[in-house]
């Protein structure tokens, strides 16, 4: 893992958290994923795969924007600093708390 590019206010242990992000809001845009010193954020174009599972409402935006979005690249690196849901323009993006299967 890499070091944290900048100081971040987390308040969590690698995990603990998880980014959800929203497909009906994300335009991918981008600012998320520099915002993340963690680099638990990518944004790159959907498959024929994640393209069929959207509604049609989805596949127009998702076409409007370049058939990108934002994805989960390493939900394990999340601290729950909060900083990618605090750059998202969309407001696409939630912090949740991982759930552990028993």
């Amino acid at each position: 893992m890499q070091p944290p590019r900048k100081t971040a206010p987390c308040t969590f242990p690698p995990g603990v958290m998880v980014p959800q992000i929203d497909p009906s809001r994300c335009e991918a845009k981008g600012p998320c994923v520099p915002a993340c010193p963690y680099d638990v954020l990518i944004i790159r174009l959907l498959t024929p795969e994640e393209r069929a599972d959207l509604t049609p409402l989805q596949r127009f935006r998702a076409f409007v924007h370049g058939n990108k979005r934002a994805f989960i690249a390493d939900p394990d690196a999340c601290r729950g600093c909060g900083l990618c849901v605090k750059a998202c323009p969309e407001r696409a993006i939630r912090l949740e708390r991982r759930v552990v299967p028993p």
